[in-house]
């Protein structure tokens, strides 16, 4: 019987979380969609601004992968399925099909991780009412900071967001795990954090994770906050930690190793020691050094160099 090749577009991982576990992603948008281009994003610089929610592919071609991924790696092999995209998922449409049909396919908790902007509108919230965690962000308090850090399409609003954001967490029957990025010199002055807390005490989220920018983001200028202003963070907004890195193994059902790299670094930028671990765990060490001079002759590969470590993610 022929062996079958699985051509993954949509489904990808596994990727190590310090949240989450094991996270099976699941990507439903194009290549850097989103309504936000934040100074932060791991991803670089958005290159599709859209506000539109759009059927971008059939929701059976998404589904489809995943029943036939789930299929090849079994459900012991991942913690939880991640929703997340390379840029904001919500603005896929209908949500719902992808929520109601993945939860057929495995009964692993399934998570939305998004930048909350689109839960001001009903649709959305009813739609992503079934997932079990959702994982929105909120860096800024008001317009001005709002425009500085997420630099959203021009046709959204800080308060249009932020009382969808708190609406939504009113009501849905999940869990509401909230994330804050924080920045030197943007979001961790003492006002600002306070500023920061009286917004996220609203919204009343079951957790709040706070995240700083280790991994290279779309500006240069952004840097990580002193200890001491993570740590008033931390206690003003009653949360938890994620600063470091998380540790564990990648790994992908991609046979060709270099296409198991960029299958993730479209979604998630990694090491070089990172890659090594990954095609370590299916080829040999020739292949890994081959896989990494074909990494940096391709020239929708950004290699960027940060705190003594060199990380690979996907341009186009």
């Amino acid at each position: 019987m022929k062996k079958e090749t699985l051509v993954n577009e949509h489904v990808y991982g596994i990727v190590p979380s310090r949240r989450l576990g094991r996270s099976l992603g699941v990507s439903p948008i194009p290549f850097k969609t989103c309504n936000h281009s934040c100074i932060y994003c791991q991803l670089g610089r958005t290159t599709r601004m859209l506000n539109t929610r759009t059927n971008f592919f059939p929701h059976e071609e998404i589904i489809d992968e995943v029943r036939k991924y789930v299929k090849k790696i079994g459900e012991e092999a991942f913690d939880v399925v991640t929703i997340v995209g390379e840029g904001e998922p919500l603005l896929y449409k209908p949500f719902e099909n992808l929520i109601e049909k993945i939860k057929i396919i495995t009964s692993k908790p399934l998570v939305v991780i998004t930048n909350g902007t689109l839960l001001m509108k009903k649709e959305v919230r009813e739609e992503i009412g079934d997932s079990d965690i959702v994982m929105p962000t909120l860096d800024a308090w008001d317009e001005d900071s709002y425009r500085r850090i997420n630099r959203p399409h021009k046709d959204l609003h800080y308060d249009d967001f932020y009382n969808g954001l708190v609406e939504f967490s009113q009501n849905f029957k999940g869990k509401v795990w909230l994330e804050v990025m924080l920045m030197k010199n943007m979001n961790d002055s003492y006002t600002n954090i306070r500023r920061l807390g009286r917004r996220i005490k609203n919204i009343d989220p079951e957790r709040v994770y706070i995240n700083v920018p280790v991994r290279p983001p779309a500006e240069k200028w952004v840097e990580v906050p002193d200890e001491s202003q993570i740590k008033f963070a931390r206690d003003v907004f009653k949360a938890e930690s994620i600063e470091k890195i998380q540790k564990g193994d990648f790994s992908s059902l991609e046979e060709d190793a270099l296409q198991g790299v960029i299958q993730i670094i479209k979604r998630h930028p990694m090491k070089e020691s990172e890659i090594k671990q990954f095609i370590l765990s299916m080829k040999d060490e020739n292949e890994f050094h081959k896989v990494l001079e074909r990494l940096n002759n391709n020239s929708n590969v950004e290699i960027i160099d940060k705190d003594d470590q060199r990380f690979f993610r996907y341009k186009i």
